[in-house]
């Protein structure tokens, strides 16, 4: 069987980790997740964005790629929830655009995430997941995480125009657009089935298919 490295990319709130641990359980792959608990900058940040931004992202930046190279060396295939090409081209962006990190530090961000990226191994899938703004703020609502008690549905549009704009240049490997709104494969099995097949028939080559 080969071996492939998946990544899944959406807003918050859409179902990233949900469906990073049910494809990972499913299929037997690696799964990788978000470092939050253990990320040392984000009380500072969240207490004070404009002095912190810079740090956190560069952070972020380390984090992913150190995960996205252990993937791929990994013999097992693997998937991950939420790719290091978010951090820049959505929320590294969307600091600068807030104001929340400086012209300057955006500039240096970007050039130290081009020169990381160019030496990571291209991924084999992308799987972008979409949901409403309104949907997104109700999902975020009801998981009530302290972290995330000041995401506004402004901040959380800005963020789907960003994701808008990215995956139509996205070129590094084929794309599979899912709304979550649609199906809920958290709940139900035979919706989890389908996305499980979709994954399968884009990873052997077959023609794209998008719900």
């Amino acid at each position: 069987m080969a071996k492939h490295l998946v990544l899944v990319a959406g807003n918050i709130g859409s179902g990233k980790t949900s469906l990073t641990e049910r494809i990972g359980q499913r299929l037997g792959w690696r799964m990788a997740f978000e470092s939050v608990s253990d990320n040392p900058y984000l009380p500072d940040f969240y207490a004070d964005m404009h002095t912190w931004s810079f740090h956190l992202q560069v952070f972020f930046l380390g984090h992913r790629a150190q995960q996205h190279l252990e993937l791929a060396a990994d013999p097992r295939s693997a998937i991950l929830d939420r790719s290091i090409y978010e951090d820049a081209y959505i929320f590294a962006r969307a600091l600068a655009a807030m104001g929340n990190m400086s012209e300057r530090d955006f500039q240096s961000y970007q050039r130290l995430f081009e020169l990381v990226v160019a030496n990571l191994p291209s991924p084999d899938l992308l799987i972008y997941l979409q949901a409403p703004v309104p949907l997104l703020v109700e999902r975020i609502q009801k998981r009530a995480r302290h972290i995330e008690s000041s995401i506004s549905p402004d901040y959380l549009s800005l963020l789907d125009r960003f994701y808008e704009e990215w995956i139509a240049s996205f070129d590094l490997c084929p794309v599979l657009k899912i709304r979550t709104d649609d199906l809920d494969f958290v709940h139900q099995k035979e919706h989890l089935d389908l996305v499980v097949q979709r994954i399968q028939d884009r990873l052997v080559g077959k023609e794209e298919m998008k719900f």
